[in-house]
């Protein structure tokens, strides 16, 4: 009783920089799905959501949530710093915000307002050629003191709790485990719409799907190596490429180069959410197959979409995929190749779609809000 009426005069300000209409990445869901679910779970609480340029009426989910722009857009290192070290933390003593919490990792270093830094995983410490040399310097040097300045960190999965806690030298103890969910709206729409999208998306073509920011982490060198292989053993199905060319390097256009059968190969650019179920639907397997993931949000939409999953055996992904994924070796294309022509066994791809949707029960924003509200309660209720 004593948490709840604390909890109920509490100010909880959230960065939603990341909130962009129709533009939401991964780190932009994770804050819409949990913060829309806790601000309407706790009108108690006085949230405050913190913008750096105009944003979407849809994003303000109660009546509980008052908004903020502060000046100026992020959309550079510099910035980032005047806007996390000059102007948040001004407001936030200036509004004496009880906790401040930051879905992207990045908190203020002076002042005295608790903060929560959520850092999704390692992968600009692990693979620093995978980021913008400058925004990856700046990563680098600032997080692990966003880590010991932070009251809690949040992160999506086992693997990052550890790699965080080894890495920068932070107790486990320090660190909860908040894992992402999926979409509601994705599920199986049957072998007429799933027609339908082969036409729109593939020229009609059965496919391999891969979804995802096209960068060297997704391995995009590896992948088109490995469906080439298949496509010489007499593989039958194309590959599909959605995603924004985020960081797409001359290493990556000469793999794709090189392919033998890139006239098999689609690239659609980002979709929205409608089209981005339709081609899950209708895929024969997703391919994520990246060198590096703190978690893999494709494999639990592929899940909803009750389509079997090609995955890399390393990182966060076993522990979301489970036994319900074909695994691979990331760094040896003819393993994505073997694993390509496996999957053209319909048991096979019953059998993992199976195990997906019994794996799928163990997430959803609902369990992620939820772990999101605990770590919120031992950050108010703490002290050191």
């Amino acid at each position: 009783m004593k948490r709840r009426l604390y909890l109920c005069s509490v100010k909880i300000a959230v960065n939603t920089r990341l909130l962009l209409k129709d533009r939401l990445e991964g780190i932009g869901r994770f804050t819409s799905h949990i913060f829309e679910i806790l601000s309407k779970q706790h009108p108690e609480v006085e949230w405050i959501f913190i913008f750096d340029r105009p944003f979407d009426q849809e994003f303000v989910f109660s009546s509980s949530i008052k908004t903020k722009v502060l000046f100026p857009p992020t959309r550079h290192p510099l910035l980032w710093h005047l806007w996390f070290q000059v102007s948040l933390p001004f407001y936030l003593r200036k509004e004496k915000v009880d906790l401040f919490i930051s879905p992207d990792g990045m908190i203020p270093l002076w002042g005295n307002c608790p903060s929560i830094s959520i850092i999704h995983d390692l992968n600009f410490d692990h693979q620093p050629r995978n980021l913008d040399p400058v925004a990856g310097g700046y990563m680098r040097h600032f997080y692990p003191r966003f880590a010991r300045k932070a009251k809690r960190i949040g992160t999506v999965s086992l693997f990052c709790q550890g790699d965080i806690s080894e890495t920068y030298k932070v107790s486990k103890s320090k660190i909860d485990v908040i894992p992402n969910g999926f979409g509601k709206q994705l599920k199986p729409l049957g072998e007429t719409i799933d027609q339908t999208s082969r036409q729109q998306f593939s020229g009609g073509q059965k496919y391999f799907l891969h979804l995802g920011a096209l960068n060297p982490r997704k391995n995009l060198e590896g992948l088109f190596a490995g469906f080439d292989s298949y496509k010489a053993q007499g593989g039958k199905n194309s590959l599909l490429i959605v995603g924004e060319k985020m960081l797409w390097t001359s290493s990556i256009e000469a793999a794709y180069q090189a392919c033998q059968f890139k006239e098999h190969i689609y690239f659609t650019g980002r979709l929205r959410d409608e089209a981005l179920a339709k081609v899950l639907s209708a895929a024969e397997a997703l391919c994520l197959v990246s060198h590096f993931e703190g978690f893999g949000i494709p494999i639990l939409e592929a899940f909803a979409s009750g389509t079997a999953v090609i995955s890399a055996d390393n990182t966060a992904l076993p522990e979301v995929a489970a036994d319900a994924a074909l695994y691979i070796n990331s760094r040896d294309p003819e393993s994505i190749a073997q694993a390509m022509l496996k999957m053209e066994n319909s048991d096979l791809q019953t059998k993992l779609k199976a195990a997906g949707e019994i794996q799928l029960k163990q997430f959803s924003w609902e369990k992620s809000a939820e772990a999101m509200w605990q770590s919120i309660q031992k950050s108010l209720t703490t002290h050191g």
